[in-house]
């Protein structure tokens, strides 16, 4: 008699949700604005992903995002025009979206270590598509497994000129961007059936 099915998975896959979840990007600004301390937190609100868990061998563990490029808006308290503009500027000649409309990140290598019951430290070693380039972009995560819910949360930073993305500015040329970039996430994903 066949035992198959009867095994408990130990492969979970958990989808995004980015209603419950926060991406952010910050532009570390150079210059006069440096001084003033302005460094514009950008928003990445339409996402969507999956990971997928091997719990007894979580190097076997992937992660995959697809994140809409022209969603990214600006969070800072700014004047409307100026953040216009600033999303204009970002849109059409940084991420150049209508050319490059998503921004994909794949990774089905990773390492963990874990920290507690039902958490981890998780390191990525992963693919970033971004502007039509695709290069390694390692990223760590905490994640903390509770019931049917996935949470990962972690930081990385990334080089625009890496992308073919030259630092541009704007508002007048008062706010120029130095080419590293900072992401920061706080991701939740539920347990598929």
């Amino acid at each position: 008699m066949s035992t198959a099915g009867t095994q408990p998975a130990t492969t979970v896959r958990y989808l995004v949700d980015a209603k419950k979840s926060r991406f952010t990007v910050r532009a570390l600004a150079s210059g006069l604005l440096s001084a003033l301390g302005h460094s514009p937190t950008i928003s990445i609100p339409d996402f969507e992903g999956e990971f997928v868990l091997n719990r007894e061998a979580m190097d076997q563990s992937s992660v995959h995002l697809v994140i809409d490029a022209a969603s990214l808006t600006v969070m800072d308290d700014i004047r409307d025009k100026d953040r216009a503009e600033i999303e204009r500027t970002m849109q059409q000649e940084v991420l150049e979206t209508d050319s490059f409309p998503e921004i994909v990140y794949q990774a089905s290598r990773c390492s963990a270590s874990k920290t507690a019951e039902g958490q981890y430290a998780v390191t990525l070693n992963g693919q970033l598509t971004l502007h039509g380039v695709a290069q390694d972009q390692p990223v760590s995560a905490r994640v903390y497994l509770t019931g049917d819910t996935l949470r990962a949360v972690g930081d990385f930073t990334l080089s625009q000129k890496e992308y073919e993305i030259r630092p541009v500015s704007a508002v007048g040329g008062t706010i120029k961007l130095k080419d590293e970039l900072k992401l920061t996430f706080d991701m939740n994903a539920r347990k598929q059936a």
